[in-house]
This record gives structure tokens, C-alpha cells and sequence, in this order.
């Protein structure tokens, strides 16, 4: 009787290949698990077109974030806002192409005011970014400069400079004791001032004091007098008039008479007595009819 043969009797040769397919399977199987254990918690995605696009725009609109930011860190002069700049600095089109037409012109600006007074930009903008403005030194020294100038007061609420005491005028910038009491004491010889430019005459009161006291003074309550006539006037009444003394007088009485008219007061630099740098004062009591 025959033995009957068992479907899986192998020989040798293809016991050795099973063993093999079967050492290769499990190759696989832990190279495979070492992929996974490796690269586990990252997840690789695929973008779409359309969704690559975007991410790119998104990262774009970043790095533009990103240099905006670290440019408004930067101390800048406003006045050599480029179009690139002015957009990081968060400028509209037409409020940098507003400033670009101002610099256009040769024309400069000074102040973050005059920068909103250019640009129209608004408040919030102005606020962020004011404090970054650098202006070149000169400028600034202009801006302390102004600062410390006296406010000009309205017409109405000046003093007036025919009464103000001693104890006021020393209150005013560049005004000490010695000016006070020369200011008040060149007002009584006038009989009181009839126009402001006669500061011109006090001695030691330079520009600079002079309107810092006009800026808080004016006159306004000038003494009454009657303009005279250089071309009926005599030598003493004319002797008697600011500016003028016996002698200057004297000349002048003696060149009408020799021109048998004074046209003009031009013509009275003429006559070398003739105090003619303070003609503006001597209008205020003269004149030719």
C-alpha cells in the first residue's frame, strides 16, 4: 500500500526559500515600525494649488509685518519718506504722494504739525509715529527758541505801555532794574510815548527786549499834540521837539530858507546836524504841507 504524500513536504532547497521570504517579511515589518516610531507626531500635508498660493501670500504679508515692525523702531527723518517707507509706516497712496509733491517743491517740514498739515494723515497714525520723527539739529533749536519767546498777547489784553510800572517792566524778559527805570524815565521827558517804535531811543534796550515787551505792551493812550509844519516851524518851537536841539534847529530853519521850501524830508539829509537815522520818530511831531 502506498503512503500518501503531504502537500507540504518541501525539500531542502525550498525550505531555504520559504525561510528566507519569511526573514524578509519580518525585515519589512520592523523597518516599517521604525518609520512610524521615527516620524511620529509630524504629519506631512499636501497643499492644493490654490492653497500653496495662499500660504505663500500669507507669508509675504508676515515678513512685510515683521520689517514694518522693525522699521517704525528706526529714528527717521520725514521728509525723505520714500513711497516703500511711507506704506511701512502705514501712509495711504495719496498721504505719501501728498508729501513727495510738497518735497517736490524744495519745501521742508519742520514739525510732526506740519507733516498732519501736509500729509492730512490722521491722529492715531500721527501719534504713532511722531515720536520717531528726527529733525536735524538747527530745528530744534529754532523750536527751544520759539518755545521760550513770549505769547503776543491781543491788542486788548497788552498793557499799556504809558502806564506800566516799574514793577512790571522788570517782570519782562531782558528787562532788568537799570532799563525800567531808563524806560520810564525817557516817557516822562516825552510827556509820554506816542508810538512804540520810540523804544528805538533808549539806550541798552536791544531787539530782543523790545519785543518781548511789545509782545505784552503797546501804546495806548499817546499824549495829545498838534503836528507842526516844518515849513512854518521856527528855530526854538522847533528846539523843543524830541530829536531835535538849538542847533539842528537853527540849520534847519536856515536851509528852508535858502530853498525857500522843504519838499521832502529826504531832503533834510542834507544838513549834517540833521539827526536823519531817526526820521520814523520825527514824523510823529512833523510833517510837510
Amino acid at each position: 500500500m502506498k503512503s500518501k504524500l503531504s502537500h507540504f513536504r518541501f525539500n531542502k532547497r525550498e525550505q531555504n526559500g520559504i525561510f528566507v521570504f519569511i526573514i524578509l517579511l519580518v525585515l519589512g515589518f520592523f523597518i516599517i515600525a521604525f518609520k512610524e516610531h521615527l516620524f511620529a507626531g509630524t504629519s506631512t500635508v499636501i497643499l492644493k494649488p490654490d492653497q500653496a498660493y495662499e500660504a505663500q501670500i500669507d507669508s509675504l504679508k508676515q515678513k512685510a509685518a515683521a520689517e514694518r515692525v522693525a522699521y517704525q523702531q528706526k529714528p527717521f527723518n520725514p521728509n525723505f519718506i520714500s513711497d516703500y517707507k511711507g506704506y511701512l509706516l502705514g501712509m495711504n497712496v495719496d498721504e505719501i504722494d501728498r508729501l513727495l509733491a510738497f518735497r517736490a517743491k524744495e519745501q521742508w517740514i519742520n514739525s510732526a504739525q506740519e507733516f498732519q498739515a501736509v500729509t492730512k494723515v490722521s491722529d492715531s497714525l500721527l501719534t504713532a509715529i511722531a515720536p520717531l520723527f528726527k529733525f536735524p539739529d538747527w530745528v530744534k533749536q529754532n523750536q527751544i527758541r520759539k518755545a521760550a519767546e513770549p505769547k503776543h498777547l491781543s491788542y486788548a489784553k497788552k498793557s499799556d505801555l504809558n502806564t506800566m510800572t516799574f514793577e512790571e517792566l522788570v517782570q519782562v524778559k531782558g528787562i532788568g532794574e537799570v532799563l525800567a527805570n531808563r524806560i520810564i524815565k525817557y516817557r516822562t521827558k516825552l510827556g509820554g510815548f506816542l508810538h512804540d517804535i520810540q523804544l528805538k531811543d533808549i539806550y541798552g534796550l536791544n531787539y530782543e527786549a523790545q519785543k518781548n515787551l511789545l509782545a505784552l505792551s503797546t501804546v495806548k493812550t499817546p499824549p495829545a499834540h498838534t503836528i507842526k509844519d516844518l515849513n512854518t516851524i521856527e528855530v526854538i518851537e522847533l528846539s523843543e521837539i524830541p530829536y531835535f536841539n538849538y542847533e539842528s534847529a537853527r540849520d534847519v530853519v536856515q536851509y528852508r530858507k535858502l530853498n525857500q521850501k522843504i519838499k521832502n524830508f529826504n531832503e533834510l539829509a542834507k544838513i549834517e546836524s540833521f539827526p536823519a537815522h531817526k526820521l520814523d520818530r520825527i514824523q510823529l511831531y512833523l510833517k510837510i504841507d
